[in-house]
């Protein structure tokens, strides 16, 4: 993944012209990196204003016409004069067709439903069963009992299967940003749009996509817990964010938002040991012990977080477990991580990430290939458009 900014790749990645695993690289580093993603978020929107402008075709003259007046000595005086009214004609008219094309994007590519397929049973929409096929308007609930199963597409973007006795609402669909409530239940989600699309409300947290595929469960009490299997995903509340990569798991807890990520494969008293120290007032010394003790190579995902959630004696405690597993890059020194300096627990981030995942796997080559399958999808439902 790339440790520094990506404000260079942005374009070529918005318009899909990077290699596969570069696009995962660069959706991977927007997770975690909103001046980045504040980046794409314009480039993004200023790509689908300007796929509108018409096209048309220069005068064979233009050239020529620009090259002698920009060799004339008094240009400054008189084009000034020559093109005033002519350049506040053009410049209001651009501001009418960038806003026009604005309001039109939007009604176009914005449909005010999502297509609801039945899988098992009689899934309801707004307490109406469906046969077959059924829509999903903004602010509807889809609710399946015991023994239903749903479908949704969304959109061009992805789709979500929903498990018996769920209930999910449509929040809001538009071109940049596709929203679903998760109020109880389980879903499964699989989405090859670029990342920051595609988010599931649940009472304990936002989950934001990044090109992925996951499932999101939630209890009676409206605790969450996400696992991933493809790509990754953040999980949100206010300033306090987990990032999830894939085989990696996250609980969230209303009231407290989105736990410390674990890979599912750790041993159960490092689980059982986080849990106390995410969820627990006051966690005892002999849980943080535990979990160092148990802490493996790739546990340094759980020790990356844990870093900047607990402080004092106990942050240095966690920054020597993880400086013992995976010694920090140049330029990262302790004093830094210790003050929580972003920029050193980003570049050490970037060499931990090597140890979170063998990316070289069958299991993990056969997932970037449906990831990148979807991801062509989707551009070309964009290019249909």
């Amino acid at each position: 993944m790339f440790s520094r900014h990506v404000h260079q790749e942005l374009s070529a990645y918005c318009h899909g012209e990077l290699s596969t695993e570069a696009m995962r690289e660069v959706s991977e580093h927007l997770i975690g990196c909103s001046s980045c993603r504040a980046d794409y978020d314009q480039i993004k929107l200023g790509v689908k204003f300007a796929e509108l402008l018409p096209q048309v075709q220069a005068p064979d003259d233009l050239w020529q016409t620009i090259q002698r007046r920009a060799e004339s000595r008094d240009i400054p005086r008189r084009s000034f004069h020559l093109l005033r009214p002519r350049f506040i004609a053009v410049a209001a008219c651009l501001v009418l067709v960038v806003g026009v094309a604005g309001t039109w994007l939007y009604l176009k590519e914005t449909s005010p439903f999502w297509e609801v397929v039945q899988l098992d049973g009689n899934p309801q929409i707004g307490k109406k069963g469906i046969k077959q096929k059924g829509r999903l308007s903004r602010g509807q609930w889809l609710e399946t009992d015991g023994a239903s199963r749903a479908q949704i597409a969304v959109g061009s973007i992805g789709q979500v299967e929903i498990d018996p006795n769920t209930r999910v609402r449509l929040i809001e669909t538009k071109p940049t940003e596709h929203r679903l409530e998760l109020a109880q239940g389980r879903l499964s989600a699989r989405i090859w749009a670029p990342p920051k699309l595609f988010y599931v409300d649940t009472p304990s947290a936002v989950a934001a996509d990044l090109g992925c595929a996951y499932s999101l469960e939630v209890d009676d009490k409206g605790a969450t817990l996400l696992r991933v299997t493809s790509g990754w995903v953040a999980l949100q509340l206010k300033d306090r964010e987990s990032m999830v990569p894939a085989g990696a798991a996250c609980a969230t807890r209303p009231g407290v938002g989105p736990g410390t990520p674990y890979f599912e494969d750790a041993t159960q008293d490092f689980r059982e040991a986080l849990r106390k120290i995410d969820f627990e007032e006051g966690y005892k010394q002999e849980s943080l012990n535990s979990l160092l003790a148990a802490a493996r190579v790739r546990d340094t995902l759980t020790l990356w977080h844990l870093v900047a959630r607990v402080s004092g004696d106990d942050r240095a405690r966690v920054y020597d477990r993880m400086a013992e597993l995976v010694p920090p890059p140049e330029g990262v020194s302790r004093d830094g991580v210790l003050a929580l300096n972003q920029q050193m627990l980003d570049s050490w981030k970037g060499k931990l990430e090597s140890n979170w995942g063998n990316y070289s796997s069958p299991a993990m080559k056969a997932l970037k290939k449906a990831w990148a399958t979807g991801l062509e999808k989707y551009n070309s439902a964009q290019g249909q458009k």
